[in-house]
């Protein structure tokens, strides 16, 4: 082995500094140089162990105020804001959002229920009163392309994989359609059927995106 503790750090230090690459690409480099001279080289090299490992960084979270939220909400439009209103209001994931099914909104007792959330666990939330007549209309237009479907003999939505094979027609139920729907079919990559998914998230993200733009 020609290298020595100064050049190796160096090396890890133009890593850093000039290549400017993360802390896990400075680790694996580490590793490499590791396995290198320990396995390959046979080496003991006491020195190489004690090369300091940078820290992943950690980042605070962005929080909004309420007056950013409200400015950022009013740039949104349709059922991008209604979904907007509703993660805010809720503090539900987008990807539990998105999957809510008709059946999931109870306005009778203002509830809200989460199928296999975090920890793939049901739990319920309170359905914010201010939101109920979005949803409501919501439910409406969902409702016209559930009609749309049947008329024009549509698989039916995607279902958790037990239920579907237990209850083949029952993706077909408008209890189990989705509230925020996508407007147009796509191919299920699990089945590769075609079939009306939920809204993607991309779909909102971009629309998020441009609003806080």
């Amino acid at each position: 082995a020609t290298l020595g503790s100064s050049e190796v750090e160096a090396f890890l230090s133009w890593l850093a500094n000039e290549r400017k690459v993360s802390a896990s690409t400075h680790r694996q480099a580490l590793a490499a140089l590791l396995f290198f001279y320990g396995k390959v080289l046979c080496a003991d090299l006491p020195w190489l162990q004690e090369i300091g490992r940078p820290r992943p960084s950690r980042r605070l979270p962005v929080v909004l105020t309420p007056d950013e939220v409200v400015r950022i909400l009013g740039f949104l439009e349709g059922e991008h804001r209604l979904f907007a209103q509703l993660l805010y209001g809720t503090g539900m994931r987008i990807s539990e959002g998105l999957q809510l099914r008709v059946k999931d909104l109870d306005f009778d007792h203002g509830t809200i229920i989460v199928r296999e959330g975090k920890g793939s666990k049901d739990r319920a939330l309170m359905l914010p009163e201010s939101l109920a007549l979005g949803l409501r209309e919501q439910l409406a237009r969902a409702r016209a392309w559930w009609l749309k479907d049947q008329a024009e003999g549509r698989s039916g939505v995607a279902l958790p994989d037990a239920l579907e094979r237990k209850y083949p027609r029952a993706g077909h139920s408008w209890p189990w359609f989705w509230v925020f729907a996508q407007h147009t079919h796509s191919t299920d990559p699990r089945s590769g059927v075609v079939r009306r998914h939920h809204m993607y998230d991309q779909t909102f993200q971009r629309a998020f995106k441009r609003a806080v733009e």
